[in-house]
């Protein structure tokens, strides 16, 4: 991590006319910030907060985590109101400003400690929560399934979103092979539609941590997989939005799942058989890719559907475990199973 001052240096963008001339003249006095493609702030690791009946954003710094409400409302500056605001609506040169007139009056009042907040899901109403089956050669291996020629993409729902310290009530009237895949998860800041491979990267808004919950038994009562992927509570995204500046490499970081303290997967996104410009390129060629959107990119052997022995003899998972997902640099992503 950075120190404070790193941390919240002025990187992407004077904001708007509309924000307060003392702002603006406090970030010419530093320098131009480095610019961005579509106003996502740089250098930043942000959190979805619940706070009010609702929901807010959160900057995560050495000192603890920048309530931005409030830090707006001391300040008298406009913010967004939380992280889809903050994507879908190119919001990122108002953020810059609250945290600039922050840095140069800091308030400790205004920063909590991490312990203290309410994690709510990274993103709470996308568009499209795209997912990728079997982009691991070990792990398509390890399933006995042959390595797809072309991304076999499928889809889950806003009603799966889950959060960091989340629950998963497990139907257990429908299912009872439920495992999980810790995933790579793409979250994207600019619209996107027919971009090729070597500019795939320059419309993500940031990484995060997520788990393809799964129920076994149902993705493979038929051909398609949905049955089995979006039961309530069956996508936990978070804890952060690791701003894309911040991962130089995404086919590059180490991947771990954990189930009640046992490493059960640890591996590498460079085993990816299709890497995250490709997926991007294949996927706007078929739609148009929205801000806010999140593209979960597949995970690693390693998970209870892929273990040599009958169905029947696995330990499936069960209520009262505790999983913990985790990438490099993007943070641990904890849910437990009731």
């Amino acid at each position: 991590m950075c120190d404070r001052r790193d941390f919240l240096k002025a990187t992407a963008g004077l904001a708007a006319t509309a924000m307060a001339a003392p702002v603006a003249a406090r970030a010419a006095e530093k320098g131009p910030p480095a610019p961005t493609a579509f106003g996502m702030p740089r250098d930043m690791i942000l959190i979805n907060l619940r706070r009010d009946g609702g929901y807010g954003l959160g900057l995560k710094t050495p000192d603890g985590v920048l309530d931005v409400a409030a830090a707006g409302k001391a300040v008298g500056l406009p913010v967004p109101a939380d992280m889809d605001d903050l994507l879908q609506n190119g919001k990122g040169p108002m953020l810059r400003a609250v945290i600039d007139a922050v840095e140069a009056a800091p308030d400790p009042r205004l920063t909590i400690p991490e312990d203290r907040i309410a994690y709510a899901p990274l993103v709470t109403r996308p568009e499209k929560i795209i997912m990728m089956g079997f982009n691991y050669r070990k792990h398509a291996e390890e399933t006995g399934t042959p390595p797809p020629k072309d991304p076999p993409l499928f889809n889950k729902y806003n009603n799966t979103l889950n959060h960091h310290g989340g629950t998963i009530r497990l139907p257990t009237q429908a299912a009872r092979e439920f495992d999980y895949e810790t995933e790579l998860v793409i979250v994207f800041g600019r619209e996107c539609r027919d971009v090729s491979e070597a500019d795939a990267l320059d419309y993500v808004a940031g990484y995060a941590t997520g788990n393809d919950f799964s129920a076994r038994d149902l993705q493979t009562l038929t051909s398609q997989f949905m049955i089995g992927k979006t039961s309530d509570g069956f996508a936990p995204l978070g804890p952060y939005l690791v701003t894309a500046d911040r991962v130089p490499d995404p086919n590059n970081l180490r991947l771990v799942t954990k189930v009640n303290g046992a490493v059960r997967q640890d591996w590498t996104t460079a085993d990816m058989i299709f890497n995250c410009r490709q997926l991007i390129s294949f996927a706007s060629k078929v739609m148009t890719i929205k801000p806010g959107d999140v593209f979960y990119t597949g995970t690693p052997q390693g998970v209870i559907f892929g273990e040599k022995i009958p169905r029947a003899e696995r330990q499936w998972l069960k209520p009262g475990d505790v999983i913990v997902s985790s990438l490099e640099g993007l943070g641990e992503l904890q849910f437990s199973l009731v």
